[in-house]
């Protein structure tokens, strides 16, 4: 029998999607399965300090302080208060936005050479940023919405006219690099244009102006390496009277939505999604796992919206409900995914690290 492995589920973070960090790992944590991992509680609280905890239902910096110790060798944990050295084997980051999202993280975690579940610090940087991603998938042939990008020294400089003029009304200015719709808005006219243009850039220097996409909402669940996998595309169906996927819709309000699961599609339709979603996927050079966010127009267009390389493990979150669709549980899919993270760590190992010259 295999020795069980210490996994560090990673939670929290200075994020404003925070919160929804800590609902994420509270699933992993219940549904992981226990006989084969053991499990290291390892929270980040919202001013960016580490702790142990030992449950996940406590406050965050109730636990005790940690250390990392920076050793590609024998990398491990330091807890402040005791000094016992706890080992990891594997670190499954469950944080979602800035810090947890972006690469920083992962970065950390490779300079000591410990496997992290997910994409890497390049897929997860490409990913994270909305103007980045859209350039890359545009310049690979893969369906964008039309957008204008600006940056905070250009705020003042920012025309209404202009805007609508290259992309029409309605339109939406999102934060570049964020997730869980927050910094989002549907700006329908000029009145509420500078409201939004201040929203957005509240959280970040680059915003991204796009053009408003009326279609089906579609989300499509991408796992693997080298031959990555789709699930049949879900819907999100607005019930209740929102502009659009809110942060109030998707988290605070239970009723906003209607999920479908799988969405009611031609089969070629539903094909064509996998394989776009799985072409983007593997474009934005994701990892083991993520969610593709897409359009489908009255014409038919396919659209993609964005790609989350840490989607939501929620009860409301589609990712592990269009696993679970495709006859895959929620333990055995934390478990697949922890499988994909060893693998990829194990074959990344092999590579050369040396580069000998032969007279």
């Amino acid at each position: 029998m295999s020795k069980k492995l210490t996994v560090a589920i990673l939670y929290g973070g200075k994020s404003v999607e925070h919160e929804i960090s800590l609902r994420s790992a509270s699933n992993v944590v219940t549904h992981i399965d226990k006989k084969a991992f053991n499990i290291v509680l390892l929270g980040i609280d919202k001013r960016g300090s580490w702790f142990l905890n030992s449950s996940i239902e406590d406050k965050i910096d109730a636990g005790n302080g940690v250390s990392i110790k920076l050793d590609a060798i024998e990398p491990k944990l330091i807890d402040y208060s005791t000094g016992k050295v706890i080992k990891v084997d594997v670190v499954f980051p469950v944080l979602h936005g800035t810090d947890g999202e972006d690469g920083s993280i992962q970065g950390l975690f490779k300079s000591m050479n410990l496997p992290v579940v997910g994409s890497g610090v390049l897929g997860s940087a490409i990913s994270m940023d909305k103007l980045i991603s859209k350039k890359i998938l545009k310049e690979c042939g893969i369906p964008v919405a039309n957008y204008i990008e600006y940056n905070k020294s250009q705020k003042e400089h920012i025309r209404f006219d202009e805007i609508t003029a290259k992309i029409g009304l309605p339109f939406m200015i999102k934060s570049a690099a964020l997730g869980s719709s927050v910094g989002i808005s549907m700006v329908k006219s000029e009145m509420n244009f500078a409201g939004a243009l201040e929203e957005s850039f509240k959280y970040g220097d680059k915003i991204i102006v796009e053009q408003y996409v009326k279609g089906r909402e579609l989300e499509c669940a991408v796992m693997g390496n080298g031959d990555p996998k789709a699930s049949f595309p879900g819907e999100i169906v607005m019930v209740k009277d929102y502009d659009f996927y809110t942060y109030t819709a998707k988290y605070l309000d239970e009723s906003a939505i209607e999920i479908k699961l799988p969405a009611e599609l031609e089969e070629s339709i539903s094909k064509k999604i996998r394989d776009i979603s799985v072409s983007a996927y593997q474009a934005l050079r994701c990892e083991d796992y993520a969610r593709v966010d897409l359009f489908l127009t009255e014409k038919g267009e396919i659209i993609i919206n964005e790609i989350n390389t840490i989607p939501g493990f929620t009860n409301a979150s589609m990712f592990p409900m269009m696993w679970q669709k495709m006859g895959l549980s929620f333990t055995d899919l934390i478990s697949e995914l922890i499988d994909l993270c060893l693998k990829r760590d194990k074959a990344s190992k092999n590579l050369e690290t040396d580069y000998n010259v032969v007279n």
